[in-house]
């Protein structure tokens, strides 16, 4: 009996939702399974424990990435009423410093921001904070 082994890999790039930094999240982890799942010979299924093992990864992934998301909204928080100094960077490239207490902070498309004097700051823009 002959096996089709020509895999189509195309619908794991096909992906919406893009990650920060160019690295693989939880989406494209359940994607890259899928694929696998779709794509396995037949004859030689995957081995359930590898399936498990691989589910548990995807679960371990998943809680990876909502903690960073609660760590930075607690780390945001604490910048209230500090004085932060942070460097931003315009559409065109240009940087300027900012410096001065933060007032308020809020989300936005999954990112915080600290207002500081009246300016939005990314949280990660923020390079160094005294009280």
């Amino acid at each position: 009996m002959e096996v089709n082994t020509n895999y189509s890999f195309s619908n794991v790039y096909n992906t919406s939702e893009t990650t920060s930094n160019d690295q693989l999240g939880k989406d494209d982890f359940l994607q890259l399974l899928v694929v696998q799942l779709e794509n396995q010979d037949p004859l030689d299924p995957m081995d359930d424990k590898e399936l498990i093992a691989q589910l548990a990864q995807f679960s371990i992934l998943e809680q990876m990435q909502n903690l960073n998301v609660s760590f930075n909204a607690v780390r945001a928080i604490n910048l209230i009423g500090k004085n932060v100094y942070a460097t931003i960077t315009d559409d065109n490239g240009n940087s300027t410093s900012v410096v001065g207490n933060v007032d308020a902070v809020y989300k936005q498309n999954g990112e915080y921001y600290l207002e500081v004097n009246g300016i939005d700051v990314p949280l990660d823009a923020v390079t160094a904070v005294s009280e």
